[in-house]
């Protein structure tokens, strides 16, 4: 008979311990973390100072001030949140700021039909769902593209970018869309206590995708896609139909952009998103977003989107010519990158050569 060899006692496994005891390694990560937050303390801190010096009154102080601010972080703070799931799940939109402007475009002209033939606030209700409606279809497009065609997501959605926007154009007529809905006005200028109808939609919204993305296991997917694809496929992930569904949502996104666009200045536009689709993509990465994937926030969305706001509306108060934003957002993109880099190095994370 063959002889066997005695059973080997199995392997005890042991966690390996974490890191706790580098300073540089621990101060490095809570700084990226919060790194979106710093930057708009310290911005507010600046502008204050700077107006109590150069006028006497207070910035941040100031309720209207508040409100302005608030009202200019809604359009690239609802883009930057369906960029945030794309971003976090290693692709990119580009092709935001055209399908907000396309769901402009179909909200005003929409809101103006129907109208005609139900109540005004039916009507708006329906201007604003043919919006979002209309803005998922270039979504769904994206997603089978990049999910089912394997078309990079830089130059699938680049190619929507212009689909979009000759659509939207044309749908315009090249111009602008006037609405004619008391309500529709009503909800994009009207307040309830002295808040904006627009600011609570977004913070609901906000809300609703900040629970989507961090208590779901749509969201938990999103992360494992992002950090290691084809770990995730191997967990058993659908990872098409999860890119699919992706896209939809950044695009509808957008459209509920468009509709709020077009309930604020009573009009929708083709262009409405153009100038916010940079803005979108920095909110997300001054917000801690990585560019390589596997992370992100909602909430360092919002610091984002507020820090780039703070930024716009301080210069014009403080009488400081406006192109200096973009110098100033480019700054404070560069700065965040560069600290997601030193995270990354000092973690072990993956880096580009």
């Amino acid at each position: 008979m063959t002889s066997t060899s005695p059973a080997q006692p199995a392997e005890k496994h042991v966690a390996p311990q974490a890191d706790h005891g580098d300073p540089a390694r621990t101060l490095i990560g809570r700084i990226a973390e919060g790194r979106a937050w710093l930057f708009l303390a310290g911005l507010i801190i600046c502008f204050e100072i700077w107006s109590r010096f150069a006028f006497g009154a207070t910035f941040v102080l100031n309720p209207f001030n508040l409100q302005s601010i608030a009202i200019f972080a809604i359009a690239p703070l609802l883009l930057a949140t369906g960029q945030t799931f794309v971003i976090i799940s290693g692709g990119i939109d580009l092709s935001l700021g055209f399908i907000m402007g396309l769901a402009a475009v179909v909200a005003a002209h929409a809101t103006n039909l129907a109208g005609a033939a139900i109540p005004l606030p039916l009507a708006m209700l329906a201007g604003i769902l043919a919006a979002v409606i209309v803005a998922s279809l270039p979504g769904v497009i994206n997603g089978l593209l990049i999910s089912r065609l394997r078309v990079p997501p830089f130059i699938g959605t680049l190619g929507m970018f212009g689909v979009a926007r000759g659509v939207a154009f044309l749908l315009a007529g090249g111009t602008t869309v006037p609405v004619q809905n008391s309500w529709f006005a009503l909800l994009g200028n009207g307040k309830f206590h002295g808040v904006p109808y627009l600011v609570m939609i977004a913070a609901v919204f906000v809300i609703a995708m900040h629970y989507l993305l961090g208590q779901t296991r749509f969201g938990q997917h999103n992360y494992a896609i992002g950090a290691n694809v084809q770990a995730a496929r191997r967990a058993g992930i659908d990872i098409r139909g999860h890119i699919l569904r992706l896209y939809v949502l950044s695009a509808m996104c957008a459209g509920l952009g468009g509709a709020l666009y077009a309930a604020r200045f009573t009009a929708g536009a083709a262009q409405a998103g153009e100038p916010l689709l940079l803005d979108s993509v920095a909110a997300v990465v001054i917000g801690g977003a990585s560019l390589f994937g596997g992370s992100g926030t909602i909430l360092g969305t919002v610091a984002g989107a507020l820090v780039i706001a703070v930024i716009q509306y301080g210069l014009v108060f403080v009488n400081v010519e406006p192109f200096w934003q973009f110098i100033a957002v480019g700054v404070v993109i560069i700065i965040s990158v560069l600290i997601d880099q030193a995270q990354r190095r000092f973690s072990g994370g993956r880096q580009d050569e």
